[in-house]
């Protein structure tokens, strides 16, 4: 999944007990870390805890970290340091502060964390923080903990239901985690290593733990996983499902408006996922669909076990069936091995497919994946010549796509106040943010809009319908 995302927890309104614990959040990388943010702050409110956006009132920090990034652990060791010095100066005035260290960089570097940062309290893996609380309690009691073992047990079906109040208060969008976990072994990829194996969750527990949010007011769910079109369970009736099964009973959910899901593999793309694109009013027109590159040689070389030709011919499908939908992808450049006409291999798939939105980067090896010991590795400032150019190219066609919305009659699902007094920021059917005047009273409504401008990051509009029936 993407890096894009480094923040807090949300502000949560919650009802403070007498002498509960604050915990603060800050949440690293991926959609999946922050859902799982989510799911750590509902198990610390069974033990007492309630979430705070003031680390200095902090009495446990938690870093959920992400791994995808260069020198991701360098930079989880950086920001130990600084918590390091905050839980000294905590402890010459008599208060106790706990550190904890969450997600993938737990579970890539376990003990060796407590060796280098003393200061960190509890370690838990990705597949382990359904024990936080157990972990807490036995590092308050002088344990230090590392829980980085895949656990036998589902981690779900330990962790505790938000509360209503708790689900109202994080909005209108929910991400919910249905797919964990990656078997394709991309030589670039470290996910495997971090994640463990495909793991699916069952059909009940998804659909349970959606009702619960749609109860709680939410109306649009993105659907989770490494490689979420890869998620397989069984079916009510016995045979096996596929997400667009799933995509077609959760469509049936009285209140529950859009759908959307990332990230997915060309190579799990099949008929009924497709089918749900055409057939689902519910299920938005935008897919992140990751190529990676454009050279059939580095495909190969990075084990993504599809062509150029089989993925734009996947593209052609798609589109058939939702002539309106909106692509997205992941670029990599610069992988040890490409070469200039590699490279222009790139460039064009770009220009045939025309994306609506993109992310790139230069590659960066991973310890312990095949990529990091292969030959020919190729200078940064070439690589950074590459990206450059890539990125205009991405950028050209996001704000030819934004552009091309101008003018369009659009329903939108209003998510949050915007900068502006009497100003509600919404979201297209193409996951862009859209600025319209609304009063703050209709967040959770899909209103229609006409398009009337674009920006870098956003489209203005203005409301020309006050509520879309869903």
């Amino acid at each position: 999944m993407n890096e894009h995302v480094t923040l807090s927890t949300p502000a949560e309104q919650t009802v403070e007990r007498p002498n509960s614990r604050k915990v603060f959040i800050k949440t690293y990388g991926c959609q999946m870390n922050v859902y799982d943010s989510t799911r750590m702050a509902d198990a610390l409110a069974s033990d007492g805890y309630v979430t705070t956006e003031d680390m200095a009132e902090a009495d446990l920090i938690l870093l959920n970290t992400c791994h995808i990034r260069e020198k991701a652990a360098d930079k989880v060791y950086s920001a130990l340091g600084r918590l390091r010095d905050m839980k000294t100066a905590r402890a010459a005035e008599g208060r106790e502060l706990m550190i904890g260290v969450a997600g993938c960089v737990a579970q890539a570097e376990g003990e060796e964390i407590i060796r280098r940062a003393p200061a960190v309290d509890v370690v838990i893996g990705p597949q382990t923080y359904h024990r936080l609380p157990e972990a807490l309690r036995r590092a308050r009691a002088g344990d230090r903990v590392v829980e980085t073992d895949y656990a036998v047990e589902d981690k779900f079906e330990h962790l505790p239901v938000a509360e209503q109040a708790k689900i109202r208060s994080r909005g209108v969008t929910s991400f919910l985690t249905v797919q964990e976990g990656c078997d394709k072994f991309c030589t670039f990829c470290v996910v495997p290593y971090t994640r463990g194996s495909e793991v699916s969750r069952p059909v009940r527990q998804i659909l349970d733990e959606a009702r619960r949010l749609v109860d709680g007011g939410v109306r649009e769910i993105t659907l989770l996983g490494q490689n979420v079109n890869a998620w397989r369970a069984e079916g009510p009736n016995g045979g096996e499902w596929g997400l667009g099964d799933l995509l077609y009973s959760l469509a049936e959910i009285p209140g529950l408006a859009r759908l959307r899901y990332t990230t997915s593999h060309p190579r799990d793309m099949d008929d009924k996922l497709i089918e749900a694109h055409r057939d689902l009013r519910a299920l938005m027109p935008y897919l992140h669909l990751p190529v990676q590159a454009g050279s059939d040689r580095i495909l190969k070389a990075m084990n993504r076990r599809h062509t150029a030709e089989e993925y734009l011919r996947l593209i052609d499908r798609i589109r058939a069936a939702r002539p309106d939908i909106a692509m997205s992808g992941d670029f990599i450049v610069g992988f040890p091995g490409e070469t200039d006409r590699d490279f222009e291999d790139t460039i064009r798939i770009v220009e045939e497919v025309n994306y609506a939105q993109a992310f790139s980067f230069k590659y960066s090896p991973r310890p312990g994946t095949p990529g990091a010991d292969l030959p020919d590795h190729v200078p940064e400032e070439v690589k950074a010549e590459r990206l450059e150019r890539l990125q205009a190219l991405l950028l050209k066609q996001q704000a030819a796509f934004a552009k091309s919305c101008i003018g369009k009659v659009i329903d939108i699902l209003l998510e949050k106040p915007g900068r502006n007094p009497g100003q509600v920021i919404g979201r297209s059917p193409w996951l862009q943010s859209v600025n319209v005047d609304a009063k703050t009273s209709q967040i959770g409504d899909i209103i229609q809009v006409r398009i009337i401008g674009s920006g870098p990051n956003s489209l203005f509009s203005e409301p020309i319908q006050s509520l879309i029936d869903y």
